[in-house]
This record gives structure tokens, sequence and C-alpha cells, in this order.
């Protein structure tokens, strides 16, 4: 792969120009509301309301025999695997009056929709429209024999449209201390998502299971607050909630690492398409240098990030993932010609055997501004080099670029021609 002379001497442009510190300008914020993003007019596409037109012209059934039932049903259709079940008792939902220690909150999901339930709860979904990102909605309360509609939520916004996410619709995973009443007694983590977290500082008011060989994290641990000292104590999963409420008694690692990876993926994508669109409508179809100098900063970081730069490295003894999970996460998964694959797992020192995100096949990277993908692009090109890598981006040994350049071009159809 050798970028050409034009595509060098761009990528030498948009370099020079990010090399000037963004000014406060920069830092305006902008509503994600209004024009030229319109969030709350746009008719989104993604899984659940497509899901929801098809049962609407009766090509899409749910079963509405029993809660259980229903959401069984609405995840085969979303087709989200039962085994991505992750636990959570923080009470860091629009549910929060009933999730704690005794009651977590089960969250599920597959490449663009996560669903959340907690028993005696509703159903809540975080799905990924293409062109404007998390779509939140909320189902009404369950009633046998009744489809329950969802509701496009207006009230999740303080959070994620908050500073966690860059003031634009976003995913959040945190990790507090929690008390027995779900509330945060101490934060490990916040306004960050990513595999770069480092995995002891992961995991607060979450349960864990799997073998993880982790000697220090968050999880499974509750507390209390006792004349100003904190007092922590044992929350494993099943000593203070009945886990055959759920559909798993499990809460895996692996599953967990990969949730958080997404989220990480998902936040950069959409938080350089919202600036993209925003500096252009100022700029009336064209940025400014400034604005440039922005996009090409948010460009850099996401190419880091699709690469795997600065990931959180596992315990020394590795992990072991569910089986049940790394079937169905590898049942779609695209190959090359030798059976190669983004989805391939290290587990290892590294979640994946090839570092960079299988991310790029959803919809969500497939549909993107074409700027915003081929700056991304020039900066992967540049650490998949076989010599003269940003220092950046020299993370990866020769062998696992070239491994990653040929799954790319055999199983991306979109990379400019000049990868070719």
């Amino acid at each position: 792969m050798r970028p050409t002379l034009k595509a060098v001497a761009y990528l030498a442009a948009l370099t020079a120009l990010s090399i000037t510190p963004p000014s406060s300008s920069a830092e305006r914020l902008f509503n994600f509301r209004e024009a030229p993003h319109s969030y709350f007019e746009h008719q989104p596409t993604d899984r659940l309301a497509r899901l929801h037109l098809d049962l609407a012209a009766g090509k899409a059934e749910l079963d509405t025999s029993s809660d259980n039932a229903f959401l069984v049903s609405i995840l085969k259709a979303l087709e989200i695997p039962v085994s991505s079940q992750i636990l959570v008792f923080s009470a860091t939902s629009l549910q929060s009056e009933i999730i704690n220690p005794h009651n977590p909150r089960a969250l599920y999901f597959n490449d663009d929709t996560y669903l959340g339930w907690v028993p005696g709860g509703r159903v809540e979904v975080s799905a990924i429209d293409p062109e404007m990102g998390p779509m939140f909605y909320v189902y009404e309360r369950f009633t046998p024999g009744r489809i329950p509609v969802p509701e496009r939520s207006t009230r999740c916004f303080a959070c994620h449209a908050g500073t966690a996410t860059n003031y634009v619709p976003g995913l959040i995973a945190e990790s507090v201390l929690v008390s027995m009443a779900g509330s945060s007694l101490q934060t490990f983590r916040r306004d960050e998502q990513g595999h770069q977290i480092p995995l002891e500082s992961r995991f607060g008011g979450w349960l864990l299971t799997g073998k993880h060989n982790l000697t220090k994290h968050e999880a499974n641990v509750a507390g209390k607050s006792d004349a100003g000292k904190i007092e922590r104590f044992d929350a494993s999963p099943g000593r203070f909630s009945d886990l055959s409420l759920h559909l798993r008694p499990t809460s895996d690692i692996l599953p967990h690492l990969v949730h958080e990876h997404q989220l990480g993926f998902e936040n950069r994508l959409f938080q350089m398409s919202y600036l993209l669109r925003q500096r252009l409508h100022e700029g009336k179809g064209r940025l400014t240098p400034e604005a440039n100098t922005e996009i090409e900063s948010k460009a850099a970081d996401l190419a880091r990030y699709i690469l795997f730069a600065n990931e959180a490295p596992l315990p020394p003894k590795g992990i072991e993932g569910d089986p049940d999970f790394i079937r169905d996460f590898q049942s779609k998964k695209i190959t090359t010609r030798s059976g190669h694959s983004l989805k391939d797992f290290d587990l290892k020192t590294r979640l994946f055997k090839y570092r960079c995100t299988y991310m790029l096949y959803t919809d969500s990277w497939k549909d993107a501004p074409k700027d915003l993908k081929n700056r991304v692009y020039l900066h992967m090109a540049q650490g998949l080099k076989e010599s003269g890598t940003p220092r950046d981006l020299s993370h990866l040994p020769v062998s696992e670029r070239l491994a990653i350049r040929t799954i790319l071009k055999e199983t991306l159809p979109d990379l400019p021609p000049w990868w070719r």
C-alpha cells in the first residue's frame, strides 16, 4: 500500500495546518438540536427503527406473552446475542430508582445496537443511526399480548450529550463505587470511553465473571459511607441479587472489553462527524484553516484509536472469554481468502490478533462523510507503512501491519484508490 504523491502532499498539507494549536474558538459548543444537525427532526434509519417498520408491515413478530419472552424475542429480532449480557448495578439510567446491587440492569449489544433491561422495569435501546449517531428509545411498560411502543427519549441528553461525549449524542460507561441504594460514592473514571482506559480503573458498579485473571479491578464491590469514611464490601454476582431473573448468570470479561471498545469508536467517530458538519455549515461549505486544524486533530485521534494505539494491556496471564460470546461475536465475521479477520481474538496480551477495528464494517463508518473517512484513511496509511511510521502510530510490528493491509484490501470495498 503506497499512497500516491498527491495523497502524500495532501497529508503533508493537513499535517502542517494541524501544527498550529487550536484557538479558544475551537472549544465553542454547538447545539445538536439545531441546524445543521436538527437531531430531533431527523428520521432515523437505525436497526430498531427498521424493525418497527417491519412490524408495522407484518414482516416481523415479537413474543408478548411475558416480560422475558418479549426481551428474548426483541433481542433475536435485533440480532443481539444473549451471550453479550453484562450486568451493572449502579443507578446510571433513566430507571435509576430500581437499579442497585439487589436488582442489577442487564445490557446486551451487537455492533450497532445496545439494549438495557432491568427486572421490573422497561426496555431501553440505544441504536446507532449512520448519520446522527445514537438514537435513544424507551419502551412503554409491558402489557401481555400487546407490542410495547418505543418512544424516542428526550431525557437522556444531560448525560448522553454532556461532557462525557463532547456535547453531542454519545454512549457512556462509568466506573463508580456504589451504595446499596445504587448511588455513587466514589468515581474511578468518568467522561472517557475506550480501550485505552486501564483495566484496574474499569468495572466499578458492574458485575464481572469469567476467567479474567485480573488481580486488581473495581467490579463486584459495593460500599457505604460512615462518618465520612467509605467502607467497601463484597458484592459478587448472586450475593445480593437473584441472577435467575436475568437471561444468563454471567457478566463475562470479554463482552465487557468489546463493549468498551465499541463505545470509544462510536463516540470519536460521531464527535468528528458533528464537528465537520458544524464547521462546514459555519463556513458555508468550506473549512477555515482553523476548522481544518480542528478536524484534522480529530481524524488523527480516530486513526490511532482504530489501530489500537495506547490499548490498555491485558493481565500477564491473558484472559479467557465466554465461548458462547466468541461464537456469536464471530458468527458473521468478514474474512480474507486465507481466513483472517479483524474479529479474530488474541486475548493473551491484547484484545484482537490484528489491531484494526472491525467497526469499519458498520453502517456508521460506511455512511460517514467522505472527507472524514479520507482523512482517517490517510493517517491509518501512515501507521501501516513498513517503515517511517509516525512515533504515535509505530506500535504495530511490520508483520501485523502487512496482515492488516491485506485484510482491509480484501474486505473493505470503499478504501481510497491509492490503497489498492
